[in-house]
């Protein structure tokens, strides 16, 4: 036990034992600065300093821009570019599926290869399979209250105004005798117009060229883009006075007719119209002769 006890006197007092540290002018020994401590003052300040610039140093990579400059941690401008490429990526993704879809209805309308459906004259929309019961038809109490003061209000209305009920007007592209009419079941999409050389064929809607150049089949083709998903096509035409890219007038010539190397058929005009990707017939909503 005094072994023990005189080995900890010794640590005790070498921890405690004031030393002097001084610097000294080596040419002429003058004393520039001299500090008194202990081992334990060293210890004590060593560890505080070691402690002080460990936090200084998390709170550097954990608060400040500093961060990044230190390897393996991304920078906040470099996580928003990356954020910003990647919903750039999905909503590009997004447009490559709609314009490739897009190419291949139009590529589907130069060829013809397409399944019909029938069309309503009025509503331009798709004939439901379905029948619909006569019940159903049928005007409840309170939808006859409701005509009835409905029309008691409209009746002495001096302000009303009247609307057209058609919003979508079609302008002929051409006026001749038509030489083959649609025809679904043969896949005829078209109205075929008989025509004399160099007659102008005109926009029968305001649109959007989108394709207007010659084919080895239908000659030079030129086909417009119009709201409300109508596409109308001129096939067969000598040449072509719109470009691709080109915004129409209704009315407006966009090719002239004449041969483009289907002399048994003669001179005329395949004109198809389109809507929402469906063929429908031209001649129930254009007069051609």
């Amino acid at each position: 036990m005094s072994e023990k006890r005189l080995k900890r006197k010794i640590i005790k007092k070498k921890l405690f034992t004031k030393n002097r540290l001084v610097i000294l002018n080596e040419d002429t020994f003058e004393e520039i600065f001299s500090l008194r401590l202990t081992l334990m003052n060293v210890f004590v300040v060593a560890t505080v300093g070691a402690l002080l610039i460990i936090f200084v140093t998390t709170f550097i990579i954990a608060f400040t821009p500093l961060r990044e400059y230190i390897p393996g941690y991304a920078s906040s401008k470099l996580k928003k570019d990356a954020t910003e490429l990647a919903l750039k990526s999905d909503s590009l993704s997004k447009a490559l599926q709609k314009n490739e879809a897009y190419i291949a209805s139009i590529k589907k309308i130069l060829t013809g290869d397409l399944e019909y459906a029938k069309f309503s004259k009025d509503s331009l929309l798709i004939e439901e399979s379905e029948p619909v019961s006569e019940d159903d038809l049928k005007p409840s109490d309170e939808e006859l209250k409701l005509r009835e003061t409905v029309a008691r209000e409209d009746k002495y209305n001096l302000f009303e105004k009247a609307k057209p009920k058609v919003s979508t007007v079609l302008f002929p592209p051409a006026k001749g005798s038509i030489t083959e009419k649609f025809n679904a079941k043969n896949k005829h999409f078209a109205i075929d117009v008989a025509l004399a050389k160099n007659t102008p064929i005109k926009a029968t809607l305001n649109g959007t060229v989108i394709f207007a150049d010659w084919t080895p089949t239908t000659g030079n083709v030129v086909i417009i883009r119009h709201n409300n998903g109508f596409i109308s096509v001129y096939k067969h035409a000598a040449s072509l006075t719109a470009s691709q890219g080109d915004a129409v007038r209704t009315g407006e010539v966009i090719a002239l007719a004449g041969s483009t190397g289907s002399e048994s058929t003669g001179i005329h005009l395949h004109f198809e119209l389109w809507k929402d990707g469906f063929p429908i017939d031209p001649s129930i909503f254009i007069e051609f002769e």
